[in-house]
This record gives structure tokens, sequence and C-alpha cells, in this order.
């Protein structure tokens, strides 16, 4: 049987017949076809208002909007499964397609005198009639908060009594919701169900989804009402606020340390687990956060993806950018309150003032030895393990810091891009240029506290020491032959083996040292630069005018060839 519901003016339904039909269907029993006897506009309507309201399909049990829903309208019955309504002026105003399987279906509703078309479907009356008035019967006994179903009631209840009654099978976490289980089950299988249209990123939930095309749009719909900052979704927001409330819900089990949200202190507590879940694929390091991972990676794809605006050195952090652009600013925001030094960072104020305070946090777990800076503990740390991390694609020299990896590959590209103002002369390293300035200036801060001899370099320095303390802490593998620097070390090793790597251009003999090569070239090229002040007698060594001076100093007699 079919059925087709018509809402139209008294004034069109005189000498109108309302009836039941029967279909072609075959399945349809014969005792459901009726035939309603022609009644006038009086009685259809009083009918209508009086009974039709609670009428409804006994197959389907669904509930169709009647004639008393919408005052000043009649309703007609015939055999098709559509549901017209027509206003005053007889204009179709809501339209829906019924069918004897989904009988329920409707778009027009009304609660409290008030007419509503959603397109909703409600199992009964009672259902649709809460939904649009707002009624809302049942409260929670804890919370007070209130609910328009039984059902609804019950799952909000189990936040309270903690039960979680639906555990994955793979990892055993527990759940209160079977939605919820579901959603983490995505996690082992790897499903990514939801996909961004515009550049076809995959994503496991739905919310993450709509999260991530703000990206592409731009909309950030949630403000902090304190600073008026935006943010593109609700619980970022949440975690925002806090900066200006000062709340830390969350405290580390181990330290007390509070935190603003769940993620950081889950990040701190693997600081005293050593748990580091996250490994390099290329060299298998591993990290403890998924984002110190991703700026490791770049070291391998050597990207460097932030550009200074000014100068367009590139770098792989955000951070160091930040810090690189302080450079420029020439601002210097933090002083030292004991010798009004003056700092970019504030981090680097920090490891100055541990100078007067004399304090030294960190302590090697191997010999003891304590230091000042975080930095400096890592680098001596190395001098145990003896390792060498970083080594030049180029000559294959390894390093135990990788800034002395970027200073060396600096002498492959043969990129010298600091230069003296004075006299020219180029640099592979900044700290180079620095030293040779003093030559020009004159400064020498470095001074020995035993002669008070005064020194451009602090390496320098402790190399003048060693002469007062008579270390000598290299020594020759062969020999067992013992030496202040390292420098004379290697020197002395070549007599062992016979290398000699410096020839001369013109007659390509071999020297040991660089400083032989060049005395030696002197006599291709005639160049004496030591002149007597005395007789003005010109010399190619140094030691050979020292030499000579004495001769008029009276320290050192002429001897004449006897006749």
């Amino acid at each position: 049987m079919s059925v087709q519901v018509k809402l139209e003016q008294p004034g069109d339904l005189l000498q109108d017949v309302s009836k039941f039909s029967c279909s072609d269907d075959e399945n349809q029993d014969s005792s459901y076809c009726n035939v309603m006897n022609m009644k006038t506009e009086t009685e259809f309507q009083r009918e209508i208002e009086s009974g039709l309201e609670r009428t409804c399909d006994k197959e389907t049990n669904g509930n169709i909007c009647s004639g008393s829903q919408f005052p000043g309208y009649v309703i007609k019955q015939e055999n098709h499964f559509t549901e017209d309504v027509k206003s005053q002026n007889n204009n179709i105003s809501g339209e829906t397609k019924l069918s004897g399987n989904n009988l329920k279906a409707s778009n027009i509703h009304q609660c409290d005198d008030k007419l509503y078309s959603c397109g909703k479907t409600f199992d009964n009356l009672t259902q649709q009639k809460k939904t649009y008035s707002g009624e809302k019967p049942y409260h929670c006994v804890v919370c007070g908060k209130q609910f328009e179903s039984n059902s609804h009631l019950k799952i909000h209840k189990r936040k309270h009594t903690e039960e979680k009654s639906h555990s994955c099978t793979d990892c055993g976490k527990q759940f209160r919701y079977k939605s919820a289980l579901k959603i983490h089950e995505r996690i082992h299988t790897g499903e990514k169900p939801y996909s961004c249209t515009v550049c076809g990123k995959q994503l496991r939930y739905k919310n993450a989804l709509k999260m991530h095309e703000r990206i592409h749009t731009g909309e950030k719909p949630y403000s902090c009402t304190d600073c008026g900052k935006q943010f593109g979704d609700k619980s970022t927001l949440k975690i925002h606020e806090r900066i200006h409330t000062g709340e830390k819900p969350y405290s580390c089990t181990d330290c007390g340390k509070q935190f603003r949200d769940k993620s950081t202190v889950k990040k701190h507590e693997r600081t005293h687990t050593g748990e580091k879940p996250y490994s390099c694929q290329v060299c298998e390091k591993q990290f403890g956060t998924n984002r110190h991972l991703k700026v490791h990676e770049r070291i391998h794809t050597r990207v460097k993806p932030y550009s200074c605006a000014v100068c367009e050195k590139r770098f792989r952090e955000k951070c160091h950018l930040k810090d690189h652009e302080i450079i420029h600013s020439e601002e210097k925001p933090y002083s030292c309150k004991v010798c009004g030094k003056q700092f970019r960072r504030r981090s680097q104020l920090n490891v100055h003032e541990r100078i007067h305070t004399g304090e030294k946090p960190y302590s090697c777990t191997v010999c003891e030895k304590r230091f000042g800076n975080k930095n400096y503990l890592k680098m001596h740390e190395i001098t145990h393990t003896k390792e060498k991390p970083y080594s030049c694609t180029m000559c294959g020299k390894q390093f135990r810091e990788n800034y002395n990896l970027k200073e060396h590959e600096i002498i492959h590209s043969e990129e010298k891009p600091y230069s003296c103002t004075v006299c020219g002369k180029q640099f592979t390293r900044k700290s180079g240029l620095k030293e040779h300035e003093r030559i020009h200036s004159g400064e020498k801060p470095y001074s020995c506290t035993v002669c008070e001899k005064r020194f451009v370099n602090k390496n320098y320095l402790k190399k003048h020491e060693r002469i007062h303390t008579k270390e000598k802490p290299f020594s020759c593998t062969i020999c067992e032959k013992w030496f202040r620097w390292k420098s004379l070390l290697k020197v002395h090793e070549r007599k062992h083996t016979g290398v000699k790597p410096y020839t001369c251009t013109v007659c390509k003999k071999q020297f040991e040292t660089k400083g032989r090569l060049k005395i030696h070239d002197k006599i291709h090229t005639g160049v004496k630069p030591y002149t007597c002040t005395v007789c003005e007698k010109q010399f190619r060594e140094k030691y050979n005018l020292k030499e000579h001076e004495r001769i008029h100093s009276g320290e050192k007699t002429l001897q004449l060839c006897s006749v």
C-alpha cells in the first residue's frame, strides 16, 4: 500500500475524496484496502484536530506531521510516496519522498507551536519534541550535567566511575567508549581514512583533518580573550590561556616539575627514564621527541628551510635563525650585574654568571670533572670515549664537534669569507680574523702569570705555560721522546717515517716543515728581509741577523783568518 499526504487549504477539499487505494504490490494484504467516506470541510478538519495527530503507519511506526501541526491545512491521502506542504498562496514549502521502508523520514516538525524543517529523522514524537524544545530531563547526580536521553547519561557517568570496559587487544590500553577504542586501533593498523583534498595528506581522525585543512584556508576561529592571539583549534587555545592564568595542571611524578599540557610532561619524563622512542633511519641515532628527530634528519638531507632576510644565511632550525637575526640588530639586551658585560641571549648570560659565582653544575660521570656549561661537558666526555662522530665527506677526517667539521669544510671550498679591514688579508674563520686584527691593534689580552709575557691567543698562552711547568704531554710512539706541543711531535715523527710533504716548486727539493721550505725559497728569490740597523747588512733568516748583531754589541768577536 502506498500513501500520499498533502496539506491543502480547506476550500480546495469541498468535494474531494480521501481514500486508500490498493497498489499492484502482490505482497500487500487486501485487508488494508479501505475507502473513506466523503466528509465535509468542517468534519474533516475536526477529525484532523482530534485524531490524526496520533496517526501513524502500523508497519513502520513512523510519525508524520499531521493536520493539527499545520493550522489552516487539511490532509489528503493518495497512492503516492510524497508529502507536499502548501502555504496560503499554494506555494510548496516542503517536500519529502517517503517509502514503505523509510516512512519515518520527515523534514517538517512542530514543537511548542513552532515549525521546523531540518530533514532530521525521529523514531517518535517524544524524541522530536525534546530535541526542538531543548528539554533535558536526565541529569547527572555527581556534576549536575543534563542530557536529552538516558543512554547519553549512562555514557557520561563513566567519567565519574572511571569505568573503562573496552580494551585494545594489541597494547591493552583501556577506553570508556567503543568508538574511542576503534579510533585508537588505527594506530596499530596504520589506517588513515581521511585525506586532505588540497595536499593529499592522510590522517587518522576526522577532527585532525578539519584542523589540517585550516592550514590551507588560514582559518583561525578561536581567539584568546586576553591577548587576541588566534588559533586553529580549541585545544591549543586552552593550553595558551594557561599562560595568562599561570595554571600548570600536569606535574612530573619524579621531580614534581609542573607543565601546562600533557604532551610536554610526557616529553619531560623521558629525561628521567632515558627513553628515546624516535630513531634516525640513516645513522640510527635516537631522540626523545619527534621534533628533534626531524631537525636531525636535516643534517643528512642538508635541508635548511629558514633563511635570514638580511644576509640570506640559511639555518636548519627557526630558533637558530632568530638567534642569528640579533647579530644584525646588534642588540644585546642582557647584561651582567657584576661586570656589566652584555649578551644577546639570556642563556649566554646565565653561563657567564657562573664565572663570578664559581658554580659548575655539570660533572663528568667518568672522572668527576665539573663544568659550568653543558656543552663543555659533552665535549669533555668525548675525550673518554675517543668518539669522533663528525666526518668530512671530502677527505674523511673526523671531528668530535660539528662546528669543527664546518670550519674544516671551508678549507676544501677555499672560501675565505672574513677579511681584514686594514690589510685585506682573508680568513676562513671569524676567530682567525679577530686574532689577526690584534697584530694591527697591538692588543695582547692573555698574559702569563709567571713571567707576565702577553699573547694574542689563548692557545699560545697555554703552550707558553708549559715552558714554566716543564710539561710535555705529547710523546713519540717510536722513540718515546716527549714534546711540549703537538706540532713539534708531528715534525719529529717525520724523521722516523722519512716523509717530507713540502716541495720546492723551483728545484723540487723536499722539506719536513713548511717553515724550512719558506727559508729555502728565499735562495731562489734572493729575498733577504732581515736588515742590521747598524751596518745595514741583510739576512734571509732572523736567527742569522741576531747572531750578526752580537758583533756590534761586543758579545761576539769577529774572527779573521790568519795570514
